[in-house]
């Protein structure tokens, strides 16, 4: 059985960001950010184009986030 299909072995397990076609220092948007995070570095479009969900899991941190710090001053014994 023989195939055409031509795989770079060099990029088979190293992160998408060390990649030297990868944007060239380009500002990338919280989609892809949140992308490489978790996909731990393997894919920046794993989230889609859509910026509604970059925007969602930064508002998620932000809550809980806010929750950590005015927890402790809620829920403290008197």
């Amino acid at each position: 059985m023989k195939t055409n299909y031509e795989f770079d072995s060099r990029f088979s397990y190293a992160s998408t960001v060390f990649n030297p076609d990868f944007n060239n220092f380009a500002p990338i948007n919280a989609n892809q950010a949140w992308s490489l995070f978790l996909t731990a570095g393997r894919n920046d479009a794993a989230l889609g184009d859509n910026p509604e969900v970059g925007r969602f899991f930064n508002n998620i941190l932000k809550a809980v986030v806010f929750t950590a710090i005015i927890s402790p001053f809620i829920f403290r014994t008197f």
